[in-house]
């Protein structure tokens, strides 16, 4: 047995099919897509008219041009990327944003500008990413106590540095 990936194993039979709606005018704006062959999620970009400036501190939504049908069972997890995060300060505010099955709207990113400057996005800047991961849906049930544990109750920085 070998410890190579085969690359035909990219898109398997048991792989959600993602169907996307086109919100964007232009009706060129491209699919959401992946970066490289083995990427997890797809580039969501700047669906703007013009250049957008996010001053140091701010929160802006920005469209990217399409709606999706998450299948039922999973999720969409919008996601900042590395590279904008570490070069341009930019980020997703609520990392990750999530896109349920049952939402049909636009997808939008709510970006926050970390970096102390203002900066610009452009049209088909590709700011966040979309990844599709399974939900469990766990029943909620009541009761009077929890089992104990040997951490119990300590909460932030309780289990060392």
């Amino acid at each position: 047995m070998s410890d190579s990936i085969n690359p035909s194993d990219a898109t398997r039979a048991d792989s959600p099919v993602l169907y996307f709606q086109r919100k964007a005018a232009d009706p060129a704006w491209p699919l959401p897509a992946r970066g490289s062959e083995w990427a997890s999620g797809l580039d969501l970009s700047a669906c703007v008219d013009a250049d957008l400036t996010i001053n140091a501190g701010e929160i802006k939504l920005i469209p990217t041009g399409w709606a999706v049908a998450v299948p039922h069972g999973y999720e969409g997890q919008v996601r900042p990327r590395s590279g904008v995060a570490a070069k341009l300060g930019l980020t997703v505010i609520n990392t990750p944003g999530t896109v349920d099955s049952d939402y049909r709207g636009e997808i939008f990113i709510a970006l926050v500008n970390l970096s102390g400057e203002p900066r610009a996005v452009s049209r088909g800047q590709r700011l966040a990413q979309l990844v599709i991961c399974p939900v469990i849906r766990p029943q909620a049930v009541l009761v009077e106590e929890l089992t104990e544990t040997v951490r119990g109750s300590g909460a932030f920085g309780s289990t060392g540095a």
